[in-house]
């Protein structure tokens, strides 16, 4: 028992202390860039109401089409103000401004809750599939017809069985995602599970929940940290994607892809109803899929020498 520690060392060997971590992150341009972006996206879409903003539901046929910087007198009881229309007016006379603003809270909304249950969902799976043997044919199979399927399809299958809104389309962008990280984690359980010290908890009694928590798990939280990155980047391309085909969040409510599917009809006319939405949503999957590069690139021994 005495040797325990020693055995143990491989274990929480699979992240640096934190310190180092942090150090290393830090000296990474790659993860600085792509998490200050996010960062920046993430304040915007909280302070929205503070940004002048309009409402981004407020529809006014006066003002459909309007380019961008173009002004309009607002009356309120208070007397009457000019307001600056940044990046124009959609077909309906709605600040498309506001509208992209407001927007950022969905996908990024969309993209953490997609990421977090996927991960969730697939290490659960994964852990099972990876050390209870008979139980990895049937989990193994499962996901082998979910992965048969192309991504999108399932998507569109998913969030037409339920009623359009935020949490069917979370419900169908998770559940393309969940075999890729089933896949991921019981790869590393399988190897994981031969190494010595494995072998020598098992041979000491651990039972099995203390065994995955402490020899098993922790080497999966590099891989996953990475993976959630590119499925948080791919959940905003889905979201838009969805959205854009009319079947994702409702007009009502302000996202990326249904702004710029309201403003397709008319794109060779008034092309800033598809121009500002896609600038943002382009340079929030590039951040993203940076600071998953990046991570890759910290958190991997092999890449750490480079």
């Amino acid at each position: 028992m005495s040797a325990e520690p020693t055995l143990l060392a491989p274990a929480v060997a699979a992240l640096p202390p934190p310190r180092t971590l942090a150090a290393r992150l830090l000296r990474n341009p790659v993860v600085a860039l792509g998490a200050g972006f996010l960062l920046l996206m993430a304040l915007i879409g909280a302070f929205a109401p503070f940004l002048g903003t309009l409402d981004p539901t407020a529809i006014n046929p006066a003002t459909r089409n309007r380019p961008p910087g173009f002004e309009r007198t607002i009356r309120t009881d208070d007397g009457s103000s000019t307001f600056r229309h940044r990046m124009g007016t959609d077909s309906l006379g709605r600040d498309v401004y506001s509208r992209v603003l407001y927007g950022a809270r969905v996908s990024l909304l969309i993209a953490v809750s997609v990421a977090f249950i996927s991960l969730a969902i697939g290490l659960l799976l994964g852990l099972v599939a990876g050390y209870i043997r008979p139980l990895d044919g049937p989990i193994m199979r499962l996901m082998d017809g979910l992965m048969a399927i192309p991504g999108i399809l399932l998507a569109i299958a998913v969030v037409s069985l339920f009623r359009a809104g935020l949490p069917a389309v979370i419900a169908a962008i998770v559940v393309p995602e969940i075999p890729r990280v089933v896949r991921l984690v019981r790869s590393i359980v399988l190897s994981v599970r031969e190494e010595p010290y494995v072998e020598a908890a098992i041979m000491a009694g651990t039972r099995l929940p203390l065994l995955m928590a402490r020899h098993i798990l922790p080497n999966t939280i590099a891989p996953l940290i990475v993976q959630g990155t590119f499925i948080a980047a791919s959940a905003i391309l889905v979201e838009a994607v969805l959205s854009f085909l009319g079947i994702g969040i409702p007009p009502e409510t302000p996202s990326w892809g249904n702004i710029m599917a309201e403003g397709r009809n008319l794109f060779r006319i008034y092309p800033h109803n598809i121009l500002y939405p896609g600038i943002f949503l382009g340079l929030t999957v590039l951040a993203v899929n940076m600071l998953g590069d990046g991570l890759r690139d910290t958190l991997d021994p092999k890449m750490t020498g480079r």
